[in-house]
């Protein structure tokens, strides 16, 4: 299944979430603009390719964890990202070669990758929405999902690093609390989120100068905060901890500071 819609012309002059991501994580689908303000924030923080690399091997622990011991089949991975190694279907297949999933992300580029995102084991299904979180109806009525997932059935979001994203908690929570609502009991909500809570006041207003002073949009959230996104859900042990502490499998970890997210999972009940 190819997009069926026209990406919009790409804004070059401004450095965007998913390109940063790339060049952090050593990929090539990026311009100046993201290479300046991965640079800059990078003198801020220097483990920050670091914690880049942990919420990527949390997608990954996640994913094996859902299709694995949970036993999801359906996926909808909001706030995908450039194509890189072990995407949400990669993980998902090779445990259940018949999981379905849907991709969603708002970048242009994305959009223009995103027929490696729909290579598909030949007993799954992938598909791929260009929308933002903000619109979570018109993510929730595209046909790709619709077409794609039975949404009477259990199924997981995926909301690795998006998040922090969205600045206003006016929008942000009722965002959640919408999508949540359409998730039958027996779904999971995965949820990776920047935080400030390891950092001294100074390194956090450096940061949020640099994010400014490149337009981007961003909001560290607390522990607590970030707890909010599950309200009235049953929490996945070890519950909402650093980023590198969720059922880490022997690979690399981090201390807390160098990873600065949190993370977790839970069940609709």
């Amino acid at each position: 299944m190819t997009p069926q819609v026209d990406p919009s012309p790409l804004d070059t002059s401004r450095a965007h979430v998913a390109r940063i991501y790339d060049y952090w994580l050593g990929g090539k689908d990026n311009f100046a603009v993201d290479r300046a303000y991965g640079d800059e924030l990078e003198q801020r923080v220097p483990d920050i390719r670091t914690a880049a690399l942990m919420n990527r091997q949390f997608l990954g622990r996640a994913v094996r964890y859902l299709a694995g011991e949970a036993g999801v089949r359906q996926f909808l991975d909001i706030g995908t990202g450039l194509p890189t190694a072990n995407n949400t279907h990669q993980v998902a297949q090779a445990i259940a070669p018949d999981s379905r999933v849907v991709y969603t992300d708002n970048d242009p580029m994305v959009l223009t990758h995103a027929r490696a995102l729909l290579t598909s084991s030949p007993a799954g299904r992938t598909a791929y929405i260009d929308a933002d979180l903000r619109a979570v109806t018109d993510i929730l009525n595209a046909p790709e999902l619709t077409q794609t997932l039975d949404l009477q059935r259990p199924f997981a979001v995926m909301l690795v690093a998006v998040l922090h994203l969205i600045t206003d908690d006016r929008i942000a929570y009722p965002t959640i609390d919408t999508l949540v609502k359409t998730m039958p009991s027996g779904s999971y909500l995965v949820i990776s989120h920047a935080t400030a809570d390891f950092w001294p006041a100074e390194k956090t207003a450096a940061v949020t100068a640099t994010n400014r002073a490149h337009g981007v949009d961003f909001r560290f959230r607390g522990h607590a905060e970030v707890s909010r996104f599950f309200d009235g859900m049953e929490l996945v042990e070890p519950g909402i901890v650093p980023v590198s502490e969720w059922r880490p499998d022997g690979g690399p970890t981090a201390t807390r500071e160098r990873a600065n997210i949190w993370a977790g999972v839970a069940r609709v009940r």
